[in-house]
């Protein structure tokens, strides 16, 4: 057999020579950068695969003995140190290379049953687990700073607005625990998107399955998978799963979008609620007053980025089914769009966690703009009698007439005006109703009910979210744990049928592969 990139590639079917300069650059090289992604868990199926076929009697351990042990010193390698080259195609085409090279024939036994795509969707779902559970831990970080900044600000009273207006009296940890609210469902996406890579497709074949008589549990088993696909061809070529993982990766970085977006606002001198602490901002190079919320802008365009790549991904899984065009891009940009999400979380929980609220300008504003305007037209309306309509009307009339004279708050006067003008009758309004309206900190201890804003009732949604959380832990831990068991007995497995034990070096071939 011819060892050259030409000869190589010439064994294989009608592929009369490698690849054109022009393919290298533009899709080999996609490919290989993905060698450090996949390049454990290539090891870990091959080595599953190898001790499957043993166990069906379909090789000889003696004969694979060799590859077994190379496989066992690929496990825990650099990727660095491997000679991948983008010649050869993708990472498996280039392990299968250096392997024939040193191993011989030997080699060829990783083929038998399978394609190369089955040992490349197992490593992928093997990375991507890990990367689903480091941003679940990730998020889950994000919902304890909230869950803490809920509860060390469920007093701090503040006028709560929609479209950026003065709307209600409320607390500025209840606006907090919107946030860990929504980080929750994100824990759950993550974990929902978990179990759908959690699916083996071992034993696949190239789509309809295989003719060696493998056990597909038991392959599954070895790499730790907690289910085996239910269908061959699904488990090996649907791409609705990646999707799954970069559309939860999206929702959260939604969250720390939202918080951003309103941080920038609540932080600048308009506002001064929040203070940034200074590790968050950058100074202007001209202006020397300037404090620009700079991690603010990387959460920003943070989220718009990984947007748009899920949108390339949508776009690319928009083809017939079992397609390589669809998954040629999903390795790097799934396992990219998981890396910066949970980049741009943890930046996310550091900026929450040095962040100052300032507490007399928010209860300032709460105090400001007729905030418990809703309320008096509540009360109005129970007092009285009237349906809650023409309370509002009476109400806004009075706003409008208090603004336009310049008036800071609303007198029984103005309230008896407008309801002449609004109903035609008088209404005979008790002096003790405006007080009561005025004072934002007792508006917010009436709202008592379950997730609202009464300073208690924030103090327990913020335990609920440490609750949560913690179940939210102990799902992840679980299924680390039950990872590593079964990592380690794949490899205890294959050391025992290749004859070593753990530490011993690699034992040469005992033929030498093609030079």
């Amino acid at each position: 057999m011819t060892t050259g990139p030409e000869g190589y590639l010439g064994t294989h079917g009608r592929i009369t020579k490698g690849p054109a300069p022009e393919l290298l650059e533009a899709g080999y090289r996609l490919e290989i950068a993905d060698a450090p992604l996949l390049h454990r868990g290539l090891a870990l199926a091959d080595l599953a695969h190898q001790v499957s076929l043993v166990e069906a009697g379909a090789v000889d351990p003696d004969v694979v003995r060799p590859l077994l042990r190379r496989l066992l010193d690929l496990v825990d390698s650099d990727p660095a140190d491997f000679p991948y080259d983008p010649v050869y195609g993708d990472a498996y085409n280039a392990r299968e290379r250096d392997l024939e090279k040193t191993l011989g024939p030997v080699a060829g036994w990783m083929h038998l049953g399978r394609t190369r795509r089955e040992a490349g969707r197992i490593a992928f779902r093997l990375a991507l687990r890990d990367l689903l559970l480091d941003l679940h831990a990730d998020v889950a970080e994000l919902t304890m700073a909230l869950a803490a900044g809920t509860e060390a600000h469920a007093g701090a009273i503040w006028a709560d607005s929609t479209y950026l207006q003065p709307a209600q009296p409320s607390t500025f940890g209840h606006y907090l625990g919107q946030f860990g609210e929504q980080a929750l469902r994100h824990l759950e996406r993550i974990e929902a998107a978990y179990r759908t890579a959690d699916i083996c497709p071992g034993g696949a074949g190239g789509a309809g399955g295989s003719r060696i008589a493998l056990d597909r549990q038991r392959l599954a088993d070895l790499l730790g998978f907690t289910q085996v696909g239910a269908n061959t061809r699904d488990a090996m070529w649907s791409v609705d799963g990646p999707l799954d993982a970069v559309f939860a990766a999206v929702q959260a970085v939604l969250t720390a979008d939202q918080i951003a977006e309103d941080l920038e606002i609540f932080a600048s001198p308009a506002f001064d609620y929040v203070e940034l602490d200074a590790s968050m901002c950058r100074a202007s190079v001209l202006m020397p007053q300037k404090r620009n919320p700079y991690a603010l802008a990387v959460i920003r365009g943070g989220a718009g980025t990984l947007a748009g790549r899920l949108a390339g991904l949508v776009t690319t899984a928009r083809t017939p089914s079992a397609r390589t065009d669809n998954w040629l891009y999903t390795y790097g940009e799934v396992a990219g769009s998981l890396d910066l999400a949970g980049r741009l979380i943890r930046l996310t929980t550091a900026l929450l966690g040095g962040l100052r609220v300032n507490t007399d300008v928010l209860a300032a504003g709460a105090r400001a703009n007729y905030i418990g305007a809703a309320d008096l037209a509540e009360d109005l309306s129970v007092r009285h009698g009237l349906d809650y309509r023409t309370s509002y009307r009476i109400v806004g009339r009075a706003v409008a007439v208090a603004v336009a004279g310049g008036l800071e708050r609303l007198t029984v006067q103005t309230l008896a005006a407008a309801a002449i003008e609004v109903t035609g009758d008088p209404l005979q309004v008790s002096e003790d109703v405006l007080p009561g309206v005025e004072n934002p900190v007792a508006l917010v201890e009436a709202r008592a009910a379950p997730g609202s804003a009464k300073p208690q009732r924030v103090r327990e949604h913020a335990g609920l979210l440490r609750q949560r959380v913690e179940v939210a832990a102990r799902w992840r831990e679980g299924r680390r744990a039950a990872v590593a068991a079964a990592d380690a007995d794949l490899q205890a497995t294959a050391r025992s049928l290749a004859g070593t034990y753990a530490g011993d070096p690699v034992q040469p071939p005992d033929s030498p592969g093609p030079n």
